[in-house]
């Protein structure tokens, strides 16, 4: 049996509600247990349920899908939330509260599939989701109706960067806190490593340590350090050193092929 996720629609708009519903039907690995039309009802659901993923409205009235996303960090368990709405000007503040995914209406078959298939990799399942068509309407793969970002938005001296994932040297945390490694700069990130490492690609970006996520097209030197372990030399202004523990040695050992 797969794994199926808790879902909680939240929406103002009923037609809206239904057809989102209509879509996800078609996914066994989403299970629908509740709908609200607005935050405040939503926000009591997700006190009262364990959610693991909300698809969530921005425009609604009194609080918006936005202040509800900034709410539901501070709970002590928090649904994955993925934005659906017809507005693309609040994309780079839907991260801010930490989104998944941000999908523009009418909703693309296939945009709604990769954004479930994300939280299906941060859950640990990295199967594909099963069913939905594998394009949109017209039967074409694409991003015409959704937006796909691929920079992670990080702060430094107050202002919030979009960082590009091709500048990213490595990710890491400090002190309960996430920062981003880019060539001259360190960003905090409100971010995971967990969220990182499935936000971005795979075949670049491997996790060599439960503290560190790097970017192995900036990996200039391995160095052996200790009982199998590895020191890995980057490509940033400080030639900076990233672990790599015992376990994940092993696997970066079968995919560099040494």
């Amino acid at each position: 049996m797969p794994v199926k996720l808790k879902a909680l629609i939240v929406d103002d708009e009923y037609p809206a509600r239904q057809e989102l519903r209509y879509a996800l039907e078609s996914f066994e690995n989403i299970e629908i247990v509740g709908e609200a039309a607005n935050a405040q009802e939503a926000l009591a659901l997700i006190k009262a349920l364990d959610y693991q993923v909300l698809f969530l409205d921005i425009s609604m009235p009194g609080m918006n899908g936005l202040e509800l996303g900034a709410a539901i960090q501070e709970l002590p368990k928090r649904p994955y939330i993925i934005f659906v709405t017809a507005y693309d000007e609040y994309a780079v503040s839907a991260f801010d509260v930490n989104a998944v995914d941000y999908i523009l209406k009418p909703i693309e078959p296939e945009r709604l599939k990769k954004a479930i298939n994300k939280v299906m990799r941060i859950t640990k399942d990295i199967a594909p989701v099963s069913g939905a068509p594998a394009g949109g309407a017209n039967g074409q793969a694409g991003y015409e109706n959704g937006i796909k970002i691929d920079r992670i938005p990080a702060e430094i001296q107050g202002k919030t960067m979009l960082v590009g994932e091709s500048d990213i040297v490595y990710a890491f945390t400090e002190q309960d806190n996430v920062y981003i490694k880019t060539f001259a700069d360190k960003l905090l990130t409100r971010f995971t490593l967990k969220d990182l490492e499935a936000r971005l690609n795979s075949r670049v970006f491997f996790r060599t340590h439960r503290c560190y996520l790097a970017n192995l097209h900036k990996v200039k030197e391995i160095v052996p350090f200790f009982n199998g372990t590895y020191n890995l030399i980057v490509e940033d202004k400080e030639r900076s050193e990233v672990p790599v523990s015992r376990a994940q040695a092993k696997k970066l050992r079968r995919i560099l092929g040494f």
